[in-house]
């Protein structure tokens, strides 16, 4: 796969917790430079991206991460104010407690809540797949179709486990026609990002993609 059609597909990703400001300004740099779909960075750091980059650069920031538990009505309001900042797209992670309680229904109320906050922005609802059964699973993208959320995303990255092609086979199964697949977590080599965007997924989160295309290692997500 030419590089161009690869980095269409990244988002460019930096969510450490001791990320710095410096740090994101060369995420940014190297997301320009390699046309990324998006950066996907700390709600902190939106407003000084777009204040710096204008319209230069996607912003991509999370909500309720990594582990999704927080009340809606503080996701509506983090969905809220990193729109207002200047994010473009919003990975919220689901309230994981619900899914395994079978609460499903409360689970797609959430997401609906937040697509409803977000707008027209793209919404991409992390399920966090490391964590829930085959049947689960099943039901979110059920929830994600139902609540008519842009993307399913694998993982936080945070997680105990990452993407797998097996994840992105059954989402395809059981998704909706107008949602995309997000992959994320583990993906650390040119063939893992050929084998997810070939398997169909649209979009991959990770911060070893431009590494990759430089020729270095990557030890860590």
């Amino acid at each position: 796969m030419e590089q161009i059609e690869l980095m269409k597909h990244i988002d460019h990703t930096l969510l450490k917790a001791f990320a710095t400001w410096e740090d994101i300004q060369i995420l940014c740099e190297e997301a320009i430079e390699y046309k990324t779909a998006t950066v996907c960075i700390p709600p902190t750091y939106i407003k000084r991206i777009r204040q710096k980059y204008h319209d230069k650069i996607n912003i991509c920031t999370v909500i309720g991460f990594p582990l999704g538990y927080s009340c809606l009505e503080s996701k509506i309001t983090e969905c809220e104010q990193a729109i207002k900042d200047g994010a473009d797209e919003i990975d919220m992670v689901i309230n994981i407690s619900h899914v395994k309680n079978k609460d499903y229904d409360k689970a797609k109320e959430e997401i609906e809540a937040v697509k409803k906050a977000a707008g027209e922005k793209i919404v991409k609802v992390i399920i966090e797949t490391c964590y829930l059964t085959e049947e689960e699973k099943i039901a979110m993208c059920h929830a994600v179709t139902q609540a008519s959320a842009d993307y399913i995303k694998t993982s936080t990255g945070f997680g105990t486990g990452g993407a797998t092609i097996e994840d992105v086979r059954l989402f395809k199964k059981h998704i909706g026609k107008n949602v995309k697949i997000k992959a994320a977590g583990g993906i650390k080599t040119l063939d893992d990002l050929e084998a997810f965007i070939n398997e169909g997924c649209s979009r991959i989160g990770t911060s070893s993609a431009i590494k990759l295309i430089k020729g270095g290692n990557v030890k860590e997500y």
